[in-house]
C-alpha cells in the first residue's frame, strides 16, 4: 500500500476530528471569547504574558513535540505498522486532543494553577501532594535524561551544538524587539526565520567541538537562566522560531511523499508478542506517547501555555490543534521507518538507532524533491538538526515547568495565618531557589550514572500524569455540572492500560529481569494510582448524589 494514501487519510481524520469532536468539548465547557485570562488578570512580565496565537501556538508545539512523537511510534512499530498507526488516529482525537484542551481550559478557569491546585480543590490535598511530588520528581528524571540526550547529540554532531546557540541569541533578539520596541510579529520573523534556517548553514561550517562533561555543565547552567528568565526574553521566541525548524521538516517530508511515492516495507502486523517490547496490550499505549496522548503534555498545558493564552477561543487552537499536529508528526515518523526496507529496519532496531532510522526515513523523501535539490546527506543532517533543537526546547521547559510543581508544593494555600505563611513560603516560592534546587537535583541524577537505568519505567509514569489529568478534570466537570463522560470514558481507559503496563513490567523484572528498583518504583506507581483513583471515586459518588437530589427537588 501506498504511505501517501494512509498519510491523507490521517490528515482528513484529524481534521473532521478538530471540527466535530474539538467542537463539542467548546460547546460543552461554554468556552467564549468575552472570559479573561489569568494571562491578562495576573500579568507580571515574568511568567503570566499574554502571546499572540501563532507565538503561543509555536511554543506549545515546540514544548509538546520534542522527540517523544518520534521515537515512540518508532519503537511501537515493532508490532507492526497498523496497530500504531490506528492508535495514533483514535488516541489523538478522543484522548490526547481531549487531554491537552481540557487541561488548558481548566488551568485557566483556576488562576493558571497546575492541575495539582484542582486535585487538591475537588479531591483533597492529599491528593494534590502526591501528584504535585510525582510530577515533580518525573520531571527531574526527564531533566536528567535530557540532559544527556543533548550531550551526546553535540557531541556526535557539533554543527547541532553551534547552530543551537545561535538560535538562542536570534530568539532573544526577536524577543526584545517584540516585546519591547512592539515590532509586529510577521515583520520580525520575515527577518529571524531566515537567520533561523542561516544558522544551520552557520553550523555546518563551524562546528563546535566539547567534551560531553562540558556540554552537562554548561546546559545546567543555561536550564537554570531559561527558567527564571521572563517567558517572552527567551521561551516564548526561542520555541516560536524553533517550530518553523519542524513545519519544514514536515511540509518536506509531506511534499516528498508525494514525489517519491514510497511503499510500506513494514509488515501491518508482526506479533501480540515481541521480544524486549513486551505484549500490544498494553505496551503499545504505554510506548507511544506523545503522538496520541501524553501526561507531560499537562504539565505544558497547565503550566506555560495557561500563563500565556490570549483568549479563551485560542485554547482549542493550541491544545486540541497542537495535539493533532502532534499526531501528524508521529505518523510521519511511523512512515518514514516503515518505508526502509526490512534488512536496514532491521539493523536500526536492534541497534537502537531510532532517531538515525527516523533521519534517514525523512531524509529520503526530502531527497525526492525535484525542486528543491537537497542531497540526502543534507536532509539527514537537517532533519537531525531539528531532532536535537526540539529536545533542548522540551529540557528547557520541564525545568520551568518543575520549578512550577516545586512553588505550588511548597506554598499552604489552607495556611490561615497570613503572616506566617509567608514568612514560611518566602525562600520556597522565590523562582531561583526553587530553580536552583530543581537543577541541582538533575546534576546529582545525571551525573550519578542511574538516570539511564530509569527509562522502561518513564513510558507509565507519563501515562500515568495523563490519567491523573483527566481525572482531576473530570471530578472538577462534574462539580460544575458540565458534561465529563467525554473526559470519564479516557479517564478509565488510561487508568486500565496504565495499571496493567505497570503490572507487567513488575512482574518482568521480579522474575526475569532481577531489577529490584525497577520494581520498588513500579509499586509506588501503582500504588499511588490505587490511592488517587479511590480519592476520586468517593468524591465523584457525592457530587453524583447530590446533583441527583437536586434535581428531585425541582
Amino acid at each position: 500500500m501506498e504511505i501517501i494514501v494512509l498519510l491523507i487519510a490521517a490528515i482528513v481524520f484529524y481534521i473532521v476530528g478538530y471540527k466535530t469532536h474539538g467542537r463539542h468539548i467548546s460547546i460543552n465547557l461554554e468556552v467564549n471569547s468575552k472570559e479573561p485570562t489569568p494571562a491578562h488578570l495576573k500579568k507580571d512580565g515574568v511568567d503570566f504574558v499574554p502571546a499572540k496565537l501563532p507565538i503561543l501556538f509555536g511554543h506549545h508545539f515546540a514544548s509538546i513535540a520534542g522527540a517523544g512523537p518520534i521515537v515512540g511510534p518508532i519503537i511501537a512499530s515493532g508490532f507492526g505498522w497498523f496497530p500504531v498507526y490506528l492508535w495514533l488516529l483514535i488516541g489523538a482525537v478522543f484522548i490526547g486532543g481531549v487531554h491537552d484542551y481540557t487541561s488548558i481550559i481548566a488551568s485557566v478557569r483556576h488562576e493558571g494553577k497546575s492541575i495539582g491546585e484542582i486535585i487538591e480543590r475537588y479531591i483533597g490535598i492529599n491528593g494534590r501532594r502526591l501528584f504535585l511530588a510525582f510530577a515533580w520528581s518525573t520531571l527531574i528524571l526527564v531533566i536528567a535524561v535530557f540532559i544527556n540526550i543533548v550531550a551526546d547529540t553535540f557531541v556526535r554532531t557539533p554543527s547541532a551544538a553551534t547552530s543551537s546557540l545561535l538560535f538562542m541569541l536570534v530568539a532573544i533578539v526577536f524577543g526584545i524587539t517584540s516585546f519591547k520596541f512592539r515590532i509586529s510579529t510577521i515583520k520580525a520573523s520575515f527577518i529571524a526565520v531566515p537567520l533561523l534556517f542561516f544558522s544551520v548553514y552557520i553550523g555546518n561550517l563551524f562546528p563546535l567541538n566539547i567534551n560531553k562533561e562540558t556540554w552537562q555543565l554548561i546546559m545546567f547552567g543555561y536550564i537554570f537562566i531559561a527558567s527564571v528568565t521572563p517567558v517572552w526574553l527567551l521561551l516564548q521566541p526561542r520555541d516560536y522560531l524553533n517550530s518553523f525548524l519542524l513545519y519544514a521538516l514536515m511540509i518536506g517530508a509531506f511534499v516528498g511523499i508525494f514525489f517519491a511515492s514510497p511503499n510500506l516495507h513494514l509488515p501491518a502486523f508482526t506479533s501480540f508478542s515481541v521480544k524486549n517490547l513486551g505484549y500490544l496490550f498494553p505496551v503499545l499505549f504505554v510506548t507511544v506517547a506523545c503522538g496520541a496522548i501524553s501526561g507531560f503534555h499537562s504539565l505544558v498545558s497547565s503550566g506555560t501555555t495557561s500563563k500565556q493564552l490570549n483568549k479563551m477561543v485560542d485554547a482549542k487552537r493550541v491544545g486540541y490543534g497542537g495535539m493533532l499536529l502532534e499526531g501528524i508528526l508521529a505518523v510521519l515518523a511511523l512512515f518514514a521507518v516503515a518505508s526502509l526496507k526490512p534488512s536496514e529496519f532491521d539493523k536500526f532496531y536492534e541497534l537502537q538507532l531510532f532517531v538515525p532510522a527516523f533521519a534517514e526515513g525523512i531524509g529520503r523523501f526530502i531527497e525526492s524533491i525535484p525542486i528543491v535539490n537537497i542531497s540526502l546527506d543534507s536532509a539527514r543532517t537537517f532533519t537531525s538538526l531539528a531532532v536535537s533543537a526540539f529536545a533542548l526546547t522540551t529540557l528547557d521547559t520541564s525545568t520551568r515547568l518543575a520549578r512550577f510543581l516545586f512553588q505550588e508544593s511548597t506554598d499552604n494555600p489552607q495556611e490561615n495565618n497570613t503572616v506566617t505563611k509567608n514568612k514560611k513560603g518566602s525562600l520556597f516560592q522565590n523562582r531561583f531557589f526553587a530553580t536552583f534546587i530543581t537543577v541541582l537535583l538533575g546534576a546529582l541524577l545525571t551525573f550519578s550514572g542511574q538516570s539511564a537505568s530509569l527509562w522502561p519505567i518513564f513510558g507509565s509514569a507519563n501515562q500515568l500524569l495523563a490519567a491523573f489529568a483527566l481525572l482531576s478534570i473530570t471530578t472538577w466537570l462534574a462539580h460544575q455540572k458540565f458534561p465529563y463522560f467525554f473526559t470519564l470514558i479516557p479517564t478509565i481507559f488510561m487508568f486500565t492500560v496504565t495499571s496493567m503496563a505497570l503490572i507487567t513490567l513488575i512482574y518482568l523484572n521480579l522474575f526475569t529481569e532481577r531489577n529490584y528498583m525497577l520494581v520498588a518504583i513500579a509499586f509506588s506507581l501503582l500504588a499511588i494510582s490505587i490511592i488517587m483513583c479511590s480519592k476520586a471515586y468517593i468524591q465523584l459518588r457525592k457530587v453524583i448524589i447530590k446533583n441527583n437530589k437536586v434535581q428531585e427537588e425541582f
